[in-house]
């Protein structure tokens, strides 16, 4: 019994589950993309409604896939920010306003990058170049070219996030006048 239970405290600290689930807290949703240890973690956790996305991978990989994850949401939140958009934002996680299929689309790019160390090296380079500029201005002028360039236009398509935004321009005569 004693080495079964040695093994279960090795196997969790070689593992993590990464996640993307819905959740709701103080009547307000998110999401959220994180790890946990195990399974029942993520089914324990009563603040989360759906599991959308789960993957049990390496420690490590669980880690620097979602240090990527969580870079590309950074820059898009910064670009909505720049942008002077505002999204709803929850207790934790991230805002509900987000459509879950642009989540997953993030969630699945990366899973799927980290799977050759040579693709993930350059995505992970250009996610970091794509912090202080957009790849947009690099892609047009042909300053990045073969492989990269593809990434990059992948990469940038992570980033294209525009809620639908009704901008009121003045206050709305009543109907009855």
């Amino acid at each position: 019994m004693l080495k079964l239970n040695r093994e279960i405290i090795i196997l969790k600290n070689r593992y993590l589950f990464l996640f993307l689930a819905s959740g709701i807290v103080n009547d307000e949703g998110f999401w959220l993309i994180g790890v946990k240890n195990s399974d029942l973690e993520i089914l324990d956790d009563k603040t989360l409604l759906e599991c959308h996305r789960k993957e049990l991978i390496g420690y490590e990989s669980a880690k620097d896939i979602l240090n990527a994850i969580n870079l590309n949401l950074n820059n898009l939140m910064n670009d909505l920010k720049n942008n002077d958009i505002s999204l709803d934002q929850p207790p934790i996680g991230i805002s509900y306003n987000i459509p879950l299929n642009f989540l997953e689309n993030i969630f699945d790019f990366w899973l799927e990058k980290y799977k050759d160390k040579e693709i993930w090296e350059i995505c992970l380079g250009l996610l970091k170049i794509r912090r202080r500029v957009s790849l947009s201005n690099l892609i047009k002028s042909e300053s990045i070219k073969g492989d990269s360039k593809k990434f990059a236009i992948e990469i940038e398509n992570l980033h294209k996030y525009q809620p639908n935004t009704i901008k009121n321009k003045g206050s709305n005569e009543p109907m009855w006048k």
